[in-house]
């Protein structure tokens, strides 16, 4: 890929599927995800190794890493919460875990049940666990651009986070907007800060369409060097904590803008279209993507008939 290329990571097998009420079942899970390396991406966020009883939705996640058909190039990541879920994600074989820390008190107690100074600690402990193996490590600053219950999280207080991961050894950084509540002049701030001790090839993006600023923040963050994104099939997801704020920025919507823009990012598009457009039989309702609806800009339309 170019320099002026866009990387996305696909999360909606696990960012999405955590919180839907039907559960998807897990031979559903591969077949999704074995199309999704199919349609070309690098990274997927295959599930999370969490506690079944904590998110039940994500209980099969070692069924389906064992599963899954694993394309070269490919990077298959989980979410773990704890060095027993990094030892059940190495033995699952991932390639990546994807730690996750809210730089909100509130939140982080909400999500996590303990202070965000208790959970970077516990990083640590994940990284003596993963020591000494290929697997890669990442770690999400979450409610980066605010928080549903504190309000403005100051970007200081952001930076000294992400600056305590990269003490960590922790090799990747994602700025997440779990709630949906980031403008495109407050991304380009933060994006721009980041950039200055993260390497553009190892900070993240993870954007929220809550409040329908997704893709501005995209291009904000692009504008602005960043060149990685996390996106949701079909705008799926949403975080169980943060009061209103369902829905990912939409893989298939981010890769038509993209395209239409002449920036790359090596996806097929109509593979991905295809995929949307079945998720409503997956989860049992309609789902917020725009393109898979509309159709691509190039799909024209016959000239209606006269009266």
């Amino acid at each position: 890929m170019t320099e002026t290329a866009m990387l996305i990571q696909e999360v909606a097998t696990r960012d999405g599927f955590q919180i839907e009420p039907r559960y998807v079942e897990t031979a559903e899970k591969i077949r999704l995800i074995d199309a999704l390396s199919a349609a070309g991406f690098s990274r997927i966020e295959v599930s999370s190794f969490v506690s079944p009883k904590a998110v039940p939705a994500l209980r099969d996640a070692a069924e389906v890493f064992a599963g899954i058909a694993r394309r070269p190039g490919t990077v298959y990541v989980a979410l773990v919460p704890n060095p027993k879920g990094a030892e059940r994600a190495l033995a699952a074989g991932v390639c990546e875990v994807n730690l996750v820390a809210s730089v909100s008190e509130t939140h982080n107690r909400a999500n996590m049940g303990m202070s965000p100074e208790a959970s970077i600690e516990g990083f640590g402990r994940i990284m003596e666990t993963v020591k000494g193996t290929p697997v890669s490590t990442n770690a999400t600053v979450a409610t980066a651009f605010g928080c549903p219950f504190e309000g403005d999280q100051p970007a200081d207080k952001v930076m000294a986070q992400v600056e305590r991961y990269l003490a960590l050894g922790i090799a990747g950084v994602t700025l997440a907007d779990t709630t949906g509540m980031a403008n495109p002049r407050q991304v380009e701030r933060l994006v721009a800060r980041a950039l200055a001790i993260v390497p553009a090839e190892r900070l993240t993006l993870h954007f929220h369409n809550t409040r329908g600023l997704g893709l501005a923040n995209v291009l904000a963050a692009y504008g602005a060097g960043a060149r990685r994104f996390d996106a949701a099939l079909g705008g799926l997801g949403g975080c169980p904590f943060a009061p209103g704020a369902t829905g990912n920025i939409c893989t298939e919507d981010l890769v038509s803008m993209a395209h239409e823009m002449g920036i790359e990012t090596g996806l097929d598009l109509e593979a991905l279209l295809g995929l949307s457009r079945d998720l409503p039989r997956l989860v049992g309702h309609d789902v917020p993507g725009q393109v898979a609806k509309a159709g691509r800009p190039c799909d024209l339309h016959p000239v209606p008939r006269a009266a």
